[in-house]
């Protein structure tokens, strides 16, 4: 693996040339720092996203219900006009917890009426999530980035009919995370408090203000966590249905409003 990684480094960032820079960049890879860190960005969908400032790395896990959710707001947008809901064709959706911004980017890049807020409690990422849209949305005006705690600096009467969350929600007492992430990825995204669901209650008890009649939240979480999502779900007035990923596993539920 290490060879393959060293292999994608030097082509990705330095053109196939190995150099002194290559060689220090290859000793950061063998002492555990991450492949995307070191070239800088990662493809997610059909985004590049970078990683300035070092948010959460975007993993295959979270591309797989991304482009569910992306073809679900699409089959939304194209079905509801025929009833005569405008509004229908410029879903407003909401990347929350967004860290490198690549959900809210890639579903803006894709879906172009889509109206798309970004909310994240770190402020050093705040530019990252700005050079991502400005980079991979064509008309990125469409797009606003917010430094928040969840929801606080969004008023209450701003609804989505797409709240889409990959929230932090590692269980300390399962942690799974490899001694690299835990080394260099940030905390504050990865760990989510006793049973690895205070955030996503955080969440969860005040997301129906924010979503509009039909409104969907789409979260990604463990699967050990689906139980405990069923029952903060019938807790905050939601129905809730949990998914497989593409390797099987409970990652992600899809929440409506009973």
């Amino acid at each position: 693996m290490k060879s393959q990684e060293e292999q994608w480094l030097l082509t990705e960032k330095y053109d196939g040339v190995k150099s002194e820079a290559f060689y220090a960049d290859c000793k950061a890879l063998a002492l555990g720092t991450p492949l995307g860190y070191l070239i800088g960005h990662v493809p997610f969908l059909d985004c590049t996203i970078y990683l300035d400032n070092h948010p959460l790395i975007p993993r295959v896990e979270t591309e797989f219900w991304v482009e569910r959710a992306i073809a679900a707001i699409k089959m939304s947008s194209v079905m509801q006009p025929s009833l005569g809901n405008e509004a229908a064709q410029q879903p407003h959706i909401l990347d929350l917890c967004a860290g490198s911004g690549c959900i809210g980017v890639a579903t803006a890049k894709v879906i172009p009426d889509a109206l798309v807020d970004f909310g994240e409690l770190s402020a050093r990422l705040i530019p990252t999530i700005q050079k991502n849209i400005e980079e991979n949305v064509s008309n990125p005006e469409r797009c606003r980035v917010f430094h928040s705690n969840l929801f606080e600096q969004f008023p209450i009467d701003w609804k989505y009919d797409y709240i889409l969350s990959n929230p932090p929600y590692i269980d300390p007492a399962i942690d799974r995370a490899t001694e690299s992430v835990k080394s260099h990825e940030p905390h504050l995204a990865l760990y989510g408090g006793t049973g690895g669901l205070e955030v996503i209650e955080q969440l969860l008890s005040t997301a129906a203000n924010h979503l509009t009649p039909n409104g969907q939240i789409w979260i990604e979480h463990e699967p050990e966590q689906v139980n405990g999502m069923a029952k903060l779900a019938e807790q905050y007035g939601f129905n809730c249905a949990s998914h497989l990923d593409q390797y099987g596993i409970l990652r992600y539920s899809i929440l409506v409003l009973q």
